[in-house]
C-alpha cells in the first residue's frame, strides 16, 4: 500500500515537469512526442523495478528517499529550463545626446522620427527589427530598451541589466573629446556592476554619428576610453573601499588597462542613426538574441 502510494506521488511530480520541458520547444513537436514516448517507456521500466525494491523497504525510509528524489529532480529540471530560457532584451545606454533614441527608432521603424529626441523616460518595445520585416519564416522579436542618459536617471539602468542579453553603450563620435572623461566614468560604472560581471553580459561601444567628416574613429575612441578608465582605476583605488560604490574592479593590477581584460566581452562598432547605417548594431543584437 505504501509503495503504491509513493509511486503515485513521484509520478504526480514527474509527469508535469517532463511535459513542461518538452513543450518548451514548440517548433519541434514531432521530436517532442518521440521524446515523450521514450520518457514513458523509461519511467514504466523504472516503476516496475522500483516497485519490487520498495516492497522490501520500511515506509519511513521510503518517504525520506522520495523527498530526496523529488527535490533532486526539481533542481535538475529547474537548471535545465533556466539554461534554455535566453533573454531577448538589449539595453541602449550612454550619455544624453549621444543618439540612443534615434537608434531605437531606426531599429524599430527604419526612421529617425524627425531628428533628435531627448528622452526623460525609458523607451522600450518588443518588435522585429525593421531590416528583418521582409524576411520569410519565423523571426524572433527583440526587446529593446533605451535608457535615458541624464545622470539623475541612470539608476533606471539597474532595473533592466539583470535580464539583458547585451548592452550597447552609445558614444557621440562627433563631440567625443569634451565628453570623454564623463562617458568613460559612466562606462567604468557599468563594467563594474555585479549584474554585468557575474553574467558576463557583452557590451558594445557604439560610436554614433560617424557619417560626419570630423567624427572620431572607433579605434581612437576605444584607446582614449581605455586611458581614461586606467586613470579612474588609479584614483578610485586610492579611495577607501567604504566610499566606493562599484561592486567589482577592472583590469590587472600593475598593467595598463585594456577592454580585453574585462571578464565580459567588450567590442566597438560604428553607426549613424541619422543616415540609418546601423548594420553593426543589428549584427550585435542578432549575435546575442538568437533566432
Amino acid at each position: 500500500m505504501h509503495s503504491t502510494r509513493l509511486m503515485f506521488i513521484i509520478w504526480s511530480f514527474y509527469q508535469p515537469l517532463i511535459v513542461l520541458t518538452l513543450k518548451r520547444n514548440e517548433k519541434k513537436s514531432d521530436i517532442a512526442m518521440e521524446e515523450l514516448d521514450q520518457w514513458k517507456e523509461q519511467l514504466s521500466h523504472f516503476c516496475n523495478v522500483a516497485m519490487d525494491y520498495l516492497r522490501e523497504v520500511p515506509s519511513d525510509q521510503l518517504y525520506a528517499a522520495a523527498a530526496v528524489a523529488i527535490f533532486t529532480m526539481l533542481l535538475l529540471l529547474s537548471i535545465r529550463l533556466l539554461k534554455r530560457t535566453k533573454s531577448n532584451t538589449v539595453v541602449l545606454t550612454g550619455l544624453s545626446g549621444s543618439g540612443k533614441t534615434v537608434l531605437f527608432y531606426q531599429l524599430r521603424d527604419g526612421s529617425t522620427h524627425q531628428g533628435t529626441v531627448t528622452s526623460m523616460e525609458p523607451n522600450e518595445g518588443t518588435f522585429i527589427l525593421h531590416n528583418e520585416k521582409t524576411r520569410k519564416g519565423k523571426i524572433k522579436p527583440v526587446h529593446i530598451v533605451d535608457v535615458p542618459g541624464h545622470s539623475r536617471l541612470r539608476s533606471k539602468l539597474d532595473e533592466y541589466l539583470p535580464q539583458a542579453a547585451g548592452v550597447v553603450f552609445v558614444v557621440d563620435a562627433l563631440d567625443f573629446l569634451p565628453n570623454c572623461r564623463v562617458a568613460s566614468e559612466y562606462l567604468y560604472d557599468l563594467l563594474t556592476k555585479g549584474s554585468v560581471v557575474k553574467k558576463k553580459i557583452p557590451v558594445l561601444i557604439l560610436c554614433n554619428k560617424t557619417d560626419k567628416v570630423t567624427a572620431h574613429t572607433k579605434e581612437f575612441i576605444r584607446k582614449q576610453m581605455e586611458k581614461e578608465i586606467d586613470k579612474l582605476r588609479v584614483s578610485r583605488s586610492a579611495i577607501s573601499t567604504a566610499d566606493i560604490a562599484n561592486e567589482f574592479t577592472l583590469g590587472v593590477p600593475g598593467e595598463q588597462f585594456s577592454f580585453t581584460q574585462c571578464s565580459n566581452k567588450v567590442t566597438t562598432a560604428d553607426a549613424s542613426g541619422l543616415t540609418g547605417e546601423i548594420s553593426q548594431l543589428e549584427e550585435f543584437i542578432r549575435e546575442h538574441v538568437k533566432q
